[in-house]
């Protein structure tokens, strides 16, 4: 009689459960780095999106003082919370005064905090 094989031997099982802890060993510190590269990247997204939202504000505000908000000679936490829709995104704080000089750039810094990084944006101060 032909015997048919009916399942995995205990050396394949073992084999299997040993080639998938050392992918696992391998892969874990790469997602944990991962999640300090995405904080990053949402820093650095929210600061573009405070300096582009400031460049719309301020041609918006140009053209017909009606649009946009005023941003002179306020604080960085308050501009940005009226020119962006939405307001400023929990988890981050603005440091800095708009300069009151119609037209200028100001740097203000933009700190995460949960993990206390910072980054630059700009706002251009308008009436």
């Amino acid at each position: 009689m032909k015997r048919t094989q009916q399942g995995f031997t205990l050396i394949e099982l073992v084999m299997v459960i040993v080639i998938l802890g050392v992918l696992a060993a391998v892969a874990v510190p790469k997602f944990v780095d991962l999640s300090s590269d995405a904080k990053t990247a949402a820093l650095e997204g929210v600061a573009g999106g405070i300096t582009s939202a400031s460049s719309v504000n301020y041609a918006a505000r140009s053209v017909t003082t009606g649009n946009g908000s005023a941003t002179a000679n306020v604080a960085c936490q308050t501009a940005a919370g009226n020119i962006l829709q939405g307001g400023l995104p929990t988890g981050y704080t603005l440091s800095g005064t708009v300069s009151a000089t119609v037209g200028t750039a100001t740097a203000c810094t933009l700190t995460q905090t949960s993990t206390n990084a910072t980054a630059t944006a700009t706002i251009i101060s308008i009436n």
